[in-house]
């Protein structure tokens, strides 16, 4: 019963989290924010003493139900590990394995060192909810994308607008490489070893593995029921339980109740209580020896069936089925594609598309206060950016601030009246008490470039950027002060400017903006 309730909660808490990182609308937030802001490495450099308390006290009453339960990543291995034993001679398939202490702590070490010398870059490349966060949001998120594009695809031909369509891009290629490796990495160690991840590399993991050591309930085991079978160690995916000792490493148990669910004696217990059959150095009875059952006839000629596998008829016919389904599939893909690139000017020109300019200090988001401060608090864990609504945010490809997002403005602009990504962020990295402190946060300043204006370039009017300008901090002056008449060419009021990225934006020049928003290091109120 225990086993199924943790199974519940962990599907849960999985499933919405998920959501959490695919949400482009942010309404999930609305319900289920929450959820992102309880996960332990965020909580912590949000200095959320609340949650960091809750988080110490379940430790120590439950064990690490924390890394079986809320965390999506420890959620994930658990997924990839029930699927690996699902198959015929990978079941039970468990041992007991000394732990790698040395190795855990090392890594513990290393990493409180690199987050407090500034390199978060590095540490997020561990820390569990960052890790899955970049996961979902590069490697599932396109065909989450993708399928919502097919539903208002067909939705607006039905003349429904329940759906609208959103643009599929590639936000940042390093950043989708250290994903997909990652994913590589983590899924080959649930695939052949279970817990593997969260018992010698999980910085989170060691921390509570700690705690539980200490914990009120715990698996026990009662010596008077155990007759040595251990089914309890090989279907442990932890590899914590000795069965020659009759002794769990508690602090690698992460409470997931599946030696409690195989043994059949029930002689393992999740109590509070410690049975004086239990004590140190008692050994366990001699487990029976079980007579060897030859096969009967019968199943003797189902394996044969079985291994003569499908008639050839049949065969042929899935063979077509599947090429057909894949044709359909990739007709849809390219087409998605292919849609996704047609960025025309009323269908009679292509537009080329804007290049990101080279700024000399990168832009972060109003409310994170200033670079170095948003690096120390970030966790990178990518909900800012998936919840962008102007797609302004991407993550980092430089090497000191990689995957930490950054502000750009090929796609769109930072609009005044947005706050998602505040609403979002789990760690306080981005924090915006109230919408009317965003309007008087300068995050940089418009610089106006004159050899790529068309004004210099084309000889025509335009005034875009100031027409645009959300606070008036651009006006149009004459290029030649000795004539009025002459072309205007913008100046920027750099006291007014907010650096929100609008004249960047709308600028009509091509491939790089005639006026561009340098960032601030540490953010101005105006």
């Amino acid at each position: 019963m225990l086993r199924k309730i943790r199974i519940a909660l962990a599907i849960l808490f999985f499933v919405l989290i998920t959501l959490l990182l695919l949400d482009f609308t942010g309404s999930i937030h609305a319900w289920f924010g929450w959820m992102a802001k309880i996960q332990f490495l965020p909580a912590v450099l949000a200095v959320n003493v609340g949650v960091v308390i809750f988080l110490v006290v379940l430790t120590l009453l439950f064990g690490r139900v924390y890394c079986s339960v809320i965390c999506p990543l420890g959620v994930l291995q658990d997924i990839v590990s029930w699927f690996s034993g699902r198959r015929r001679k990978h079941r039970n398939r468990f041992v007991y394995r000394p732990a790698r202490t040395w190795l855990r702590w090392t890594v513990l070490v290393l990493f409180v060192v690199v987050m407090a010398a500034g390199l978060g870059s590095i540490g997020a490349l561990i820390a569990p909810y960052s890790a899955y966060g970049r996961m979902v949001q590069s490697l599932v998120a396109p065909f989450y994308d993708w399928g919502n594009n097919l539903l208002a695809w067909a939705a607006e031909r039905m003349e429904s607008y329940a759906f609208y369509s959103v643009d599929v891009w590639l936000k940042s290629l390093p950043t989708l490489l250290i994903a997909l490796a990652t994913f590589v990495v983590i899924f080959l160690l649930a695939w052949r070893n279970g817990r593997t991840w969260c018992n010698t590399i999980c910085p989170v993991g060691t921390v509570l593995g700690a705690l539980s050591r200490f914990s009120l309930f715990k698996p026990r085991f009662d010596l008077a029921k155990c007759n040595g079978c251990k089914l309890c160690a090989r279907n442990c995916k932890a590899s914590c339980i000795d069965p020659q000792a009759h002794r769990i490493d508690y602090s690698r148990c992460v409470a997931c109740m599946d030696c409690l669910e195989h043994c059949r004696q029930g002689a393992i217990s999740y109590t509070w209580r410690r049975g004086a059959s239990a004590a140190a150095g008692e050994q366990a009875p001699k487990a029976p020896e079980r007579p060897t059952v030859k096969p009967t006839v019968q199943a003797a000629v189902t394996a044969q069936a079985a291994a003569a596998g499908p008639s050839a008829d049949t065969a042929t016919a899935v063979d077509a089925s599947r090429r057909r389904f894949l044709g359909v599939v990739g007709l849809l893909v390219g087409t998605t594609l292919q849609a996704q690139e047609k960025k025309v000017d009323g269908g009679l020109a292509r537009i080329e598309k804007k290049r990101i300019p080279e700024r000399s200090m990168p832009i972060v988001p109003p409310g994170a206060r200033g670079l170095h401060e948003f690096l120390t608090h970030c966790t990178a864990c990518q909900l800012c950016v998936a919840v962008c609504p102007n797609e302004v945010l991407r993550p980092s490809g430089d090497l000191m601030r990689l995957m930490k997002p950054e502000m750009s403005y090929e796609r769109g602009y930072c609009r005044p009246e947005c706050t998602k990504c505040a609403e979002v962020c789990p760690s306080g990295a981005i924090h915006l008490p109230d919408l009317a402190e965003k309007s008087s946060i300068q995050i940089g300043h418009a610089v106006w470039i004159p050899e790529n204006c068309v004004v210099r370039t084309d000889g025509v009017a335009c005034g875009n950027c100031a027409r645009h300008c959300p606070v008036e901090a651009i006006h149009m002056v004459a290029s030649d002060p000795s004539d009025p008449k002459s072309l205007k060419i913008p100046t920027v009021d750099e006291a007014r400017c907010i650096g929100c990225g609008a004249c960047e934006n709308l600028c009509p020049a091509r491939p790089f903006s005639a006026i561009v928003v340098e960032g601030h290091s540490c953010h101005k109120t105006l």
